[in-house]
């Protein structure tokens, strides 16, 4: 960190020092480098939420001072001086380190607890199946996993090809998902026993028409039906555990094991549910074909373009952002979000109203979003950069746009062998997705 005298100031009048490392509070003092990750928290309480938030809202702040100062210099002088350049730059990945540390330490809150709750009734069968799947998680002895999956007529689920997690730790995987996986938590969601999930839909409707009290009734035509299939693809991920911690009695082995397959599934889900290619995995609602607003039709997404190749226009960036939210229907725009990554946002944060409002909002609470122009923003890092012709900005209402499908069931392998003295877990499970309406997700595209 680099400390500067708060008596030093530039051409414009603003302390040369970073702002916010010169309040007496300090609020970014505690963050590691900016060139870095931010590192994770072991444990997350109410105070670490309430501090990390109160750190984030002062660093904005501090982040629209030096806008303000750098708009000022650009009009005085027509460019900004380049230490107001230098300090916006630092406090801008500020801003997103602390993000990054809010959302972490929101996430470990939010995390439900794996183990038995202490006084919580359980059955019997259960807490049978959860100390045989603990054995065979620690020694790799499954008789009594075995005779339980005989007991339940379990298919498909053996020594070979992995045995079923317990139903807290599938849940615990699946809960923990949904708040690390951006496009999962704001879409939606659906179980299945079968490997493809079919969803008809009307591509007509029904014949409808008005007429009199004695008017004859004539007989309508049957709706159009389409049919809209939703695979569900492997995903794996094989934490690999030490003898030292499988002898540990200590270790909840349930939350390891949902605590390490969490960011390896975030990630390829976060990936693929953006960009997926449908070979092997989900299809990304950016892999659909796009169409310009005035031409589009089922089976493509509409784009609204900006006006300038690979940016905003010049002399009103607002508007091209509003033609983006009116291009959707009223009924999609009440539950509708922005999605972009953090270096799109970063420049939405600079733009302003004629009034000099700035468009981008931070959070109003620990666990709540960013807003643009009143609606929440999703950061989601597989969004494409702002470049020409790219669809960088997604807006619609995900839930009913966008549909995730879970396979139910998540499989573990035990694999003592292939990377000793570490003991492997082949975790597996099933999950699909695409576009399931196609009328509720615009996407606003750098092109002239």
């Amino acid at each position: 960190m680099i400390h500067r005298p708060a008596a030093l100031t530039d051409a414009s009048g603003v302390p040369a020092g970073d702002p916010v490392y010169e309040t007496k509070a300090d609020p970014l003092g505690d963050l590691p480098p900016l060139t870095g990750v931010p590192a994770r928290p072991s444990s997350a309480t109410a105070d670490d939420v309430a501090r990390t938030f109160d750190d984030f809202f002062s660093a904005f702040e501090s982040y629209r001072q030096v806008n303000d100062a750098r708009l000022a210099e650009i009009e005085s002088r027509g460019s900004a001086d380049v230490l107001t350049l230098e300090k916006l730059d630092r406090l801008d990945a500020a801003l997103d380190a602390t993000q990054r540390r809010l959302d972490s330490l929101t996430l470990k809150k939010a995390r439900p607890p794996l183990g038995e709750r202490r006084g919580a009734w359980r059955s019997g069968p259960a807490i049978e199946r959860k100390a045989a799947f603990e054995t065979y998680m620690r020694t790799g002895r499954d008789h009594a996993l075995g005779q339980l999956e005989l007991k339940s007529m379990s298919i498909g689920s053996d020594a070979d090809g992995g045995y079923l997690v317990p139903d807290e730790t599938e849940a615990g995987i699946l809960t923990r998902l949904s708040q690390a996986s951006p496009i999962r938590a704001i879409a939606g969601n659906r179980q299945v026993s079968a490997t493809t999930y079919r969803k008809p839909f009307s591509l007509t409707g029904p014949q409808t028409g008005w007429v009199g009290e004695t008017v004859a009734r004539p007989e309508t035509s049957a709706p159009t039906l389409a049919e809209l299939t939703f695979p569900a693809m492997e995903l794996y991920a094989m934490p690999a555990a030490s003898s030292a911690l499988l002898d540990d009695a200590a270790i909840d082995l349930d939350a390891w094991i949902a605590e390490e397959v969490e960011t390896a599934f975030a990630e390829q889900e976060g990936a693929a549910f953006i960009n997926g290619n449908g070979v092997n995995k989900p299809t990304g609602f950016l892999s659909v074909p796009r169409v310009a607003e005035s031409a589009w039709a089922w089976g493509s997404l509409g784009t609204i373009a900006t006006g300038e190749a690979g940016g905003f226009s010049a002399s009103a960036p607002a508007d091209t952002l509003l033609d983006l939210i009116y291009s959707l229907k009223s009924g999609y725009r009440q539950n509708a979000r922005f999605v972009m990554n953090r270096r799109t946002q970063g420049a939405l944060r600079k733009l302003k109203d004629g009034d000099g409002n700035y468009l981008w909002q931070p959070p109003a609470s620990a666990d709540a979003a960013a807003t643009l122009l009143n609606f929440p923003v999703t950061e989601a890092e597989d969004m494409p950069d702002i470049a020409l012709d790219a669809p960088a900005i997604a807006f619609g209402d995900f839930r009913r746009g966008y549909l995730v499908v879970d396979r139910m069931g998540v499989r573990i392998l035990r694999d003592p062998y292939s990377a000793k003295p570490y003991v492997l877990f082949y975790t597996t499970k099933r999950v699909g997705g695409g576009v399931q309406d196609y009328d509720a997700i615009k996407l606003l595209t750098f092109s002239a």
